[in-house]
């Protein structure tokens, strides 16, 4: 039984419809930013001109904070140059015309033996470029690696607490026995004999389906969780598996924990088991300006136009592209970015959809305490802010805020 975290709230579930998993299809041309995770970005190492395979590393950076990246596609490298990146700014991006061969360029499967060895696990991790999934986009290999000693207990977080949100639980469904494998594996890597999985019961069907298949036999326990928001935040898991509190400015691997996502997870099976680096994922697509929204595979280097136009356009004009869910998720700034491996959603919102207010006015009710689930005081990190009082929004513990929006 899960324990309970303080605070948290109930936003409206707004989950798509649970259609079978589509296939968004892959565009003329892909645009494969050198930045998708956490950490020193990749240094190309194909230049224009190149025929590159799907799969194919094309581009590196020995830098321990680092992770490769690869082609989606097969084709021809066309350009070489800074594009829109979905978190803003130019990002150095290898261009792909994409020849719609899907060419591949595997690596060869773990063997056995391999299997059982952390460091190769490890390797092979980092090798295919796997981060963390669920938005942060840690270098999964890094954060594994920095654990050991540390860490007593895995967790593997199935929460998926967003609204719109539905990509976890799609994966739970469709890859029940290879989700296991990656958990096992992680497990193994982890150098732990047990990992807990934590789902929000609100994904009874998933977790009932993972319970059916002996989940004790890869070292895994299924945990259902209470459905609150944000049960999927790190320290929220650590809280309701292992009832240990994270401390201000700590992590979890402070407490013992080291948590990854689903889809992370899902990565990790992939790599070993069939030698595929991280190039697509199940993206949820939602928003009234949308035209039908869909939870849709999707490869990485996809722009958000070509998305739209493959989900039947807009029947408003959006005017918010938000990245992730609405609670913690950030704003587009163009149409031209492209989804990069954290990519767990794309939401196109209209006007109507937009609740911000310019300034908004505190009628000091104390309500936003209650259901912070840092146990930090939103109404005084409110007012310091408004009077740019930074001495004393430290003093309050803003560093701890991790922008759930409970308060808001």
């Amino acid at each position: 039984m899960a324990y309970k975290f303080k605070g948290g709230v109930h936003p409206d579930y707004m989950k798509s419809p649970q259609t079978p998993v589509t296939v968004i299809a892959p565009p003329k041309q892909v645009v494969i930013p050198m930045a998708q995770h956490i950490g020193a970005p990749c240094k190309p190492l194909v230049k224009v001109g190149d025929y590159v395979k799907m799969y194919q590393k094309i581009g590196e950076n020995p830098a321990p904070v680092s992770a490769p990246v690869h082609a989606s596609v097969s084709g021809k490298v066309v350009a070489i140059e800074p594009r829109p990146h979905p978190l803003g700014d130019l990002i150095t991006a290898v261009v792909i015309e994409n020849d719609f061969q899907d060419t591949p360029e595997l690596m060869e499967p773990l063997t056995e033996e391999q299997m059982k060895d952390p460091e190769a696990i490890l390797q092979r991790i980092r090798e295919a470029g796997v981060v963390g999934m669920g938005g942060a986009m840690f270098p999964t290999a890094l954060k594994i690696r920095g654990g050991i000693g540390k860490v007593d207990t895995l967790i593997i977080n199935g929460a998926e607490c967003e609204p719109y949100l539905n990509g976890d639980h799609l994966t739970m469904l469709n890859f029940p026995e290879q989700l296991l494998k990656g958990i096992q594996l992680a497990r193994i890597a982890q150098g732990v004999e047990k990992a807990y999985y934590g789902i929000e019961k609100n994904k009874q069907d998933a977790i009932d389906l993972l319970n059916s298949l002996d989940p004790a036999k890869y070292g895994v326990e299924i945990v259902p969780e209470n459905v609150k928001y944000p049960q999927g935040g790190e320290k929220m898991q650590v809280k309701a598996i292992t009832n240990r509190e994270v401390k201000p400015g700590g992590l979890p691997s402070g407490v013992g924990c080291n948590v990854i996502s689903t889809r992370t997870a899902y990565a990790i099976y992939q790599a070993c088991y069939e030698g595929k680096s991280v190039v697509e994922r199940i993206v949820t697509y939602g928003g009234s300006a949308l035209a039908a929204p869909v939870n849709a595979l999707t490869r990485v280097g996809t722009s958000f136009a070509h998305i739209a136009e493959q989900c039947g356009g807009f029947v408003k004009t959006p005017r918010k592209i938000v990245l992730g869910g609405p609670m913690m998720g950030i704003c587009a700034t163009s149409l031209e970015a492209v989804n990069i491996k954290g990519t767990a959603g794309v939401l196109f919102f209209t006007e109507e959809e937009d609740k911000n207010i310019e300034d908004p006015v505190c009628i000091r009710c104390g309500k936003c305490i209650t259901v912070c689930p840092m146990n930090l005081e939103p109404v005084y990190m409110y007012l310091y802010y408004t009077k740019r009082d930074f001495d004393m929004l430290e003093k309050y513990h803003v560093t701890d805020c991790f922008e759930c929006g409970s308060c808001t």
